[in-house]
């Protein structure tokens, strides 16, 4: 690891955690790592899943077209001021939460991304057993036993991709991004090929009429609440997108590949998912909502092979954006003199491998509880880390000083109580609109709900508070001397 530079503090710094230096993610890196976040077994799902909520196919759209863009809108923010600071989000959190109260925020998103890691890995390794089993029948047998919740099978694959994700990572960012290049395309290929193969078995005629129960509180509710599930499907990188935006090297190439990767690509990736859905009962008799066993059903050997081959590299794709980067982060920020990217990586990775996610992800109630109750407290993150930058601070910030004790974002020790306070209010509202019964109607609603009381609470008890009004004051001094030096090295 690199010598800390001696205007920033050993607590704070690491090579990782500094200001990208490079700006190699343009518009295509970007986009393609919203095509690999997208095409995925869960983006495949999801689409037709809201049909369950009682919606009509035109419905069902409409809410994914409002939906998508509202995540636009929000993703822009934050890859804004990923590109406007150039640090990753547990750094940025340091802005609203303090220099160590920022790893409140930090462990919480990065939790959860361990949790679903492990989970993405074991779903990854799923499409590694269609694979096998195809090529060698024999091999079937070895996944009729049971260890810990897995066959000998199941543990062999899963072990791969998770070996694999580790191989992938080896290079840091660089790496992912080349593999994101790559990814996100290949998926867009094999899905047409599929859907090419599947209107042709089902003679070029195909109902898009999914079933789905009625809708439990009316049209209107089930039409807003597709809104709001559109939007918490995105709310993990909406918190930490700008460890992407960061190596971006404009706003304009930020815009541009959201616009592209999240309302155009999303909405297009939809659609085929639920002509795949669709199609797959008039070919086989029922609606088959997995691509793998989509995938598995095919009598060709060679085209099994590939669009297992895809849709594992798919799922590895969307696990590497949304639940390895930031833990990798998370973890590195908690103690950053001795733990870099790679290192906070490896520690998620093997968290990830020792929690038995299938065990996780195969009990409803744990799985409802834990992960449900977890993502409802981004929604309040999101809030308090936005209404800090963009309302109280206004964009002004002291980059240098993210890495500096005693400096203006110190607060208490570090902490930044008052946001903390208002995460406390309002994640115990989101918490309980999530998981309480008796709110069944508003759960749907939970990251929207944290979300804005925490927005309304930071600003209204933080809107003279003197600490932020000193720190700007600071950002200003700091950005006019930063900006100097920027055009005398230029």
């Amino acid at each position: 690891m690199a010598d800390v530079p001696e205007q920033y503090s050993p607590r704070l710094w690491n090579e990782d955690l500094a200001p990208a230096k490079q700006r190699s993610w343009g518009f295509f890196s970007l986009f393609a790592m919203w095509m690999s976040d997208i095409h995925s077994i869960g983006g495949y799902t999801f689409a037709a899943g809201l049909f369950a909520l009682g919606l009509g196919g035109y419905m069902v759209f409409g809410a994914l077209t409002v939906g998508i863009a509202l995540v636009f809108l929000l993703m822009n923010l934050v890859g804004y001021a990923g590109v406007h600071t150039g640090v990753p989000y547990p750094v940025l959190a340091r802005i609203s939460f303090g220099v160590f109260g920022a790893n409140l925020p930090a462990l919480l998103r990065g939790l959860v991304a361990i949790a679903w890691y492990g989970i993405q890995t074991w779903l990854a390794s799923r499409a590694v057993i269609v694979l096998l089993v195809k090529i060698w029948p024999g091999v079937a047998q070895w996944g009729k036993n049971d260890f810990l919740g897995e066959s000998t099978l199941g543990w062999a694959a899963f072990a791969l991709m998770w070996a694999l994700q580790l191989l992938l990572l080896r290079n840091g960012m660089e790496s992912i991004r080349k593999f994101q290049d790559f990814a996100g395309p290949a998926v867009w290929i094999v899905m047409f090929i599929l859907t090419f193969y599947i209107f042709y078995k089902a003679g070029w005629s195909i109902s898009l009429t999914l079933p789905g129960k009625a809708a439990q509180f009316g049209v209107f509710h089930a039409f807003i609440a597709a809104v709001a599930l559109t939007v918490t499907y995105f709310s993990t990188l909406m918190l930490n997108f700008c460890d992407f935006s960061r190596f971006a090297p404009s706003k304009k190439a930020v815009f541009h590949a959201n616009f592209w990767g999240l309302p155009v690509n999303f909405l297009l990736f939809s659609v085929v998912s639920v002509m795949v859905t669709a199609g797959s009962f008039e070919v086989y008799g029922r609606h088959i909502y997995d691509p793998v066993e989509v995938v598995g059903e095919i009598d060709s050997v060679l085209a099994a092979i590939v669009g297992a081959v895809t849709f594992a590299v798919a799922t590895l794709g969307i696990n590497v954006v949304a639940n390895f980067v930031s833990p990798a982060y998370d973890i590195a920020n908690a103690v950053p003199k001795y733990i870099d990217f790679k290192r906070g990586g490896l520690i998620s990775a093997v968290i990830a491998f020792v929690i038995l996610p299938w065990n996780l992800f195969n009990s409803p109630a744990v799985i409802n509880i834990f992960l449900a109750g977890l993502g409802a407290l981004l929604g309040p993150l999101f809030g308090i880390i936005i209404a800090d930058y963009f309302v109280l601070r206004q964009q002004k910030i002291n980059v240098d000083a993210l890495f500096q004790e005693h400096g203006p974002y110190y607060y208490n020790k570090g902490w930044n109580m008052k946001a903390v306070l208002s995460f406390a209010i309002s994640s115990v509202l989101a918490v309980c609109a999530a998981l309480l019964p008796q709110l069944q109607v508003i759960s749907p609603f939970s990251w929207f709900i944290g979300a804005a009381v925490s927005f309304g609470v930071h600003v209204a008890i933080s809107w003279n508070d003197p600490a932020i009004a000193e720190a700007v004051r600071d950002a200003e001094q700091w950005e006019k001397i930063h900006g100097k030096r920027e055009k005398d090295e230029s």
